[in-house]
C-alpha cells in the first residue's frame, strides 16, 4: 500500500517499479524505442546510438562517483581499453561481437582495479589526479604499442548476426540500445543489494562504514571494477559503431564530458546518469540545428559556432547554480507534484 510518495513496507520501498503508472510509462517508453528506428532518419538514428553509448558509460561512472563518492577522470581511458580489446579481438583472434564486447569489459575492469588501488589512501581531488595520470598512461600505450596500430589506430569490420552485417545505424541500433537497457537495469538492481548499499555507505561516511564491517579497499575496488566494466562495454559498442579506433578517440575531454553529464543529470541516481548523458549529447546538436536556421547560411553558422559552445557552457553553469541536484531532482519534483495533485496547497 502506498500513501502519497511514501511506502508502508521495506519490500515496497525496495521495489524497482513502485506504481502502475510508472510501469505504464516504462512500457510506453519501450514501445517508443522499438518503433523509433522505423520512423527516424539516419541522422537521428546516429544520435540515438551515440546517446545510448554515452548513457551506458555515464551510468558506470555514476556507480563510482555518484554512489561510491570516488571522483574519476579516467572513464575515457577505460572506454579506450574496451574499444581496443574489441578491435584486437576481432582482427587478430576472430572473436564475434558477443564475445569481444564482454572481453572489452573485463580488460577495462582489470585496468579499473589497478587504477583504484590508491583509493584507500587518497580521495577527492588527489584521486582525480591519479585517474588523470592513468588516462595519460593509457593514451601513451594506445599510441605507441604495435598491437594497437600506433597513431593510425585500427579499423574494424561490422559486427555480424547470423551473417548479417550491422553496417547501418538502423541495424547497429538493435545491438547498442538493448545492451544499454540491460546495463541500466543491472545498475538499478545493484543498489537494491548489499553491495550497492555498501557503496552508498562509503560515500556517506567511509570511516563509519568500516566500523560497521564494510571492507573499504575491497568495496572501493569492486566499485572501480564495475564502473570500468561499464566503460569497457560502452567502448566496445563505440568501436562497432564507428568501426575505427585511434588514440585520439578517447581524450581527457571525454572523461570531463561524462563527469559533467552525471553532475548535470544528478549524481547518485540512475535517472540522473541517463538524463545527463542525453542532455550533454543532444543539446549541442539542438543548438546546432537552431543556429543553422538563422539567416545567412553557412557563413553565419561558422561565425556563430563559438557562440553555440558558450551557450552550451552557460546552460551547464545554470544547472549547477539553480539546480545543483541536477535534472533528476527536477523530475522528482514534477513527479511529487502529480502524486499529490489535486491536494497540493
Amino acid at each position: 500500500m502506498r500513501i502519497g510518495t511514501l511506502k508502508e513496507s521495506y519490500t515496497a520501498d525496495a521495489a524497482l517499479f513502485d506504481s502502475r503508472t510508472q510501469k505504464a510509462w516504462l512500457a510506453g517508453g519501450a514501445a517508443v524505442l522499438v518503433l523509433f528506428p522505423f520512423v527516424a532518419s539516419d541522422y537521428w538514428l546516429y544520435l540515438a546510438c551515440l546517446v545510448a553509448i554515452n548513457v551506458a558509460s555515464a551510468t558506470g561512472l555514476n556507480i563510482l562517483t555518484g554512489y561510491t563518492g570516488l571522483v574519476s577522470l579516467g572513464q575515457a581511458a577505460f572506454m579506450g581499453l574496451g574499444a581496443y580489446t574489441v578491435a584486437i579481438g576481432q582482427l587478430r583472434y576472430g572473436l564475434p561481437f558477443w564475445a569481444a564486447i564482454p572481453a572489452g569489459g573485463v580488460v577495462a575492469m582489470l585496468g579499473g582495479v589497478l587504477v583504484g588501488l590508491p583509493s584507500l589512501r587518497v580521495k577527492g581531488l588527489y584521486l582525480a589526479i591519479a585517474t588523470i595520470a592513468a588516462s595519460f598512461i593509457a593514451h601513451f600505450l594506445f599510441a605507441n604499442l604495435k598491437i594497437t596500430g600506433g597513431t593510425t589506430g585500427l579499423s574494424l569490420r561490422p559486427a555480424e548476426v547470423f551473417g548479417l552485417p550491422l553496417d547501418t545505424s538502423f541495424r547497429i541500433y538493435w545491438l547498442i540500445v538493448p545492451a544499454m537497457l540491460l546495463m541500466v537495469l543491472g545498475a538499478a538492481n545493484l543498489f537494491r543489494t548489499r553491495v550497492g548499499r555498501a557503496f552508498i555507505a562509503i560515500r556517506d561516511r567511509d570511516i563509519s562504514a568500516e566500523v560497521l564491517g564494510i571492507p573499504l579497499l575491497r568495496t572501493k575496488l569492486l566499485s572501480f571494477a564495475l564502473s570500468s566494466f561499464y566503460a569497457g562495454v560502452a567502448g566496445g559498442l563505440w568501436a562497432y559503431f564507428f568501426r575505427v579506433v585511434t588514440p585520439e578517440s578517447f581524450p581527457l575531454l571525454m572523461s570531463i564530458f561524462f563527469l559533467a553529464a552525471i553532475i548535470v543529470g544528478g549524481m547518485g541516481t540512475i535517472l540522473g546518469g541517463i538524463l545527463g548523458a542525453v542532455f550533454m549529447t543532444l543539446v549541442p546538436e539542438v543548438l546546432k540545428l537552431v543556429f543553422d536556421l538563422l539567416p545567412g547560411g553557412t557563413e553565419t553558422t561558422v561565425f556563430l559556432s563559438p557562440v553555440r559552445t558558450v551557450v552550451f557552457g552557460l546552460l551547464i553553469v545554470g544547472f549547477l547554480v539553480f539546480e545543483p541536484h541536477g535534472l533528476a531532482e527536477v523530475w522528482r519534483r514534477i513527479r511529487r507534484f502529480f502524486h499529490l495533485w489535486p491536494f497540493r496547497n
